[in-house]
């Protein structure tokens, strides 16, 4: 039987933010997040800055995580951290803290996969609506990646489509630096596209057969675009940048909603998530809706704050290995692709 009293402390340092949540059972005690200013000046993120953030982060925030929640040391039963994939400089902060504080602590280790607590968030407690029931098809978005996973248990994720270059939140953040706008692009395309008619301005749509995607052919036709219109009026980006962001932004999410359409079909499956920081983006949460009201769907969409990277997904994910007796010990290693995950986590399937 689970225990919901069991305590856990989570640490998340896979690129730019470091954070650390508290949660008691399935309950979220506090969440911090430091972002880092550092990375705007450069249009991205840059490892090695990263890395030397996180340094300077790492001790506040956990100590400041543990004090929202009231929560001592000697209460943990349990320290739960991203293994990957992620910057490995970022990475190896978040993990040798985490085995030390373990060691330390003398308690168990929890390694947890990044993407499989994107997914994980939805079963975080208090959020509307329930969690969805096994089996759901997941659309995770994020900057560093683009899947559809079919999710039949905690522990049993299958990867059905996969970008084959760029992500959707790259091609995102690229498309907002091509239009001079600061890093992160993001968010800035979300609300320029609320005003921004997409109509007139003609992309080139990804043609990828079967699950897959591909964003860095519409990234060019962007760019293109642009370019093209530029040498006929200096002032295009200006006079336009709420239609560019409308149309680039019409354009990733058609793609998104195309490809989960069929994977539902194929799959037979009506239980649709979304998860990641760009599911975050407006046009997408509306678009997921309105299509899951057309198709018969039940649609589960996180909140915001469990969106983007943050410690409590890794808290979460972290409960129910806990649960499992899962642990990990002083010798894991991070890593930084999909392909470097050790076996048991989200998996290809053909």
């Amino acid at each position: 039987m689970i225990q919901e009293e069991v305590i856990i402390l989570a640490i998340e340092s896979s690129c730019d933010d470091t954070s650390a949540a508290v949660l008691r059972g399935r309950k979220v005690l506090s969440n911090i997040i430091a972002g880092q200013k550092v990375h705007e000046e450069y249009g991205g993120v840059v490892p090695e800055l990263a890395s030397r953030a996180h340094q300077q982060n790492i001790v506040p925030v956990v100590q400041s995580a543990l004090n929202h929640a009231g929560i001592a040391p000697g209460d943990l039963d349990a320290v739960a951290f991203t293994l990957g994939p992620g910057l490995i400089g970022s990475l190896l902060v978040g993990v040798t803290f985490s085995k030390a504080l373990a060691m330390a602590l003398n308690i168990p280790l929890v390694q947890v996969d990044h993407l499989e607590a994107h997914v994980l968030a939805h079963f975080i407690e208090g959020q509307h609506p329930a969690p969805p029931p096994f089996p759901f098809l997941c659309l995770t978005v994020s900057g560093g990646h683009t899947q559809i996973l079919r999710v039949d248990s905690p522990f049993d994720l299958h990867i059905i489509g996969n970008t084959i270059d760029d992500a959707a939140g790259e091609a995102f953040d690229k498309a907002a630096k091509i239009m001079g706008l600061p890093y992160p692009g993001g968010p800035l395309i979300d609300k320029l596209a609320l005003q921004g008619n997409p109509e007139g301005i003609r992309l080139a749509l990804p043609r990828i057969p079967d699950l897959d995607f591909s964003f860095s052919g519409l990234k060019t036709s962007f760019l293109y675009h642009i370019r093209d219109h530029l040498k006929e009026n200096p002032a295009y980006i200006e006079e336009r940048r709420n239609d560019l962001a409308a149309a680039m932004q019409q354009a990733i999410v058609k793609s998104l909603i195309e490809k989960l359409i069929l994977a539902s079909k194929k799959t037979g499956i009506r239980h649709i998530a979304l998860a990641g920081g760009v599911s975050a983006n407006s046009h997408l949460r509306k678009t997921v809706v309105d299509t899951g009201r057309e198709k018969g769907w039940t649609t589960y969409i996180p909140e915001f704050r469990y969106t983007t990277d943050n410690a409590a997904m890794i808290g979460i994910a972290g409960w129910f290995k806990y649960h499992e007796g899962i642990f990990t010990d002083q010798l894991a290693t991070p890593y930084a692709s999909a392909s470097g995950r050790p076996a048991g986590n989200p998996k290809s399937s053909g």
